[in-house]
């Protein structure tokens, strides 16, 4: 009788069958036991990866994975749509997968915004260096300052590019548009801007960004409220932690498009963070002539300032008649 083949003899097998089918180098899955699995992935959660046997779907938990090794090229599988103006993309069909995959495809388009009051975050939307920010990161400011990161091997290589242009700004929506000049000439690493407004509550969601000036960091996260109400605006609330240097930085769904604008928490309160909607940056951003920054007038802009209060009670002089009381 012939030997039983080992596990790892029968995977191979699956995944060659698998991979010649599709036409297409599988992910490189290793497992913590040391078996290796090459087969497509059909969906990804935090908690488990399901992948393409050909005849079954195999469930593989996250804990019982090593790494997952992805073709150069698997960021740009997905179908694309360039929106009206192209300046940012949309995309669909992105398969889910754990925010560890999404911030190494992703991360080199998250960038640090500096200025002489401060610091926060932002994203790259367009390979010739267009990004976004929140307004009050830069408001009042001329001399900017941001740090783009680019993944070499294992890790994540640093430079500060002098060259910020602010192109428009909003402060009633807390967005900025800025352009970052690369000296060389290369393109910058881009996000995808969520296309639709479908976001539920429960959603699993994270962000990256610099909090308190800690470079990259990563807080996952739930949406906690589609639709939270503030002067006139409609946030995002989730419990992923925003802190100081968050602002301005995305908010990732588990496909990688930028559901949210991270842009405030509040003081003493546990999990109550809050984000700018995508509809609101794609809008701003097919808008953006309106708001055209002057930079003559470093708070141009449509400021939208609360009307003054009363100095007293009672009836204006100028509403009451002649012979009328202010009952």
């Amino acid at each position: 009788m012939p030997p039983r083949p080992s596990i790892r003899t029968w995977l191979a097998t699956i995944t060659l069958a698998t991979g010649a089918a599709l036409g297409a180098p599988p992910p490189t899955i290793t497992l913590e036991n040391g078996n290796v699995i090459n087969a497509p992935i059909l969906k990804e959660s935090p908690e488990a990866v399901w992948v393409d046997l050909g005849a079954s779907v195999l469930e593989l938990a996250r804990k019982d994975i090593a790494s997952i090794q992805r073709p150069a090229d698997d960021a740009g599988d997905a179908p694309t749509t360039g929106a009206p103006d192209g300046l940012f993309r949309t995309a669909s069909n992105l398969p889910e997968r754990d925010p560890e995959s999404l911030a190494q495809l992703f991360g080199d388009a998250v960038i640090k915004v500096s200025t002489p009051s401060g610091l926060g975050s932002g994203f790259i939307i367009h390979p010739d260096g267009y990004a976004l920010t929140n307004a009050h990161v830069v408001q009042g400011e001329t001399k900017i300052r941001v740090t783009v990161w680019q993944q070499e091997d294992e890790d994540f290589a640093k430079r500060v590019i002098e060259d910020v242009e602010i192109l428009a700004v909003n402060h009633h929506v807390d967005l900025a548009l800025i352009k970052i000049t690369e000296p060389d000439g290369k393109p910058f690493q881009t996000v995808y801007v969520h296309g639709t407004d479908t976001i539920n509550a429960g959603q699993d969601v994270f962000a990256i960004g610099n909090p308190l000036g800690l470079e990259r960091t990563l807080s996952r996260g739930v949406i906690s409220t589609t639709q939270r109400a503030f002067e006139g605006m409609t946030y995002i609330q989730t419990d992923t932690q925003i802190n100081p240097g968050n602002s301005g930085g995305p908010l990732f769904n588990l496909r990688g498009e930028v559901v949210g604008v991270t842009n405030m928490g509040i003081p003493m309160g546990e999990g109550l963070n809050f984000a700018i909607p995508a509809s609101s940056v794609r809008q701003f951003i097919r808008d953006r002539d309106a708001f055209a920054y002057d930079k003559d007038n470093p708070n141009s802009g449509h400021v939208y300032t609360p009307a003054p209060t009363r100095s007293r009670l009672g009836r204006a002089p100028i509403l009451r008649d002649a012979d009328a009381s202010d009952g």
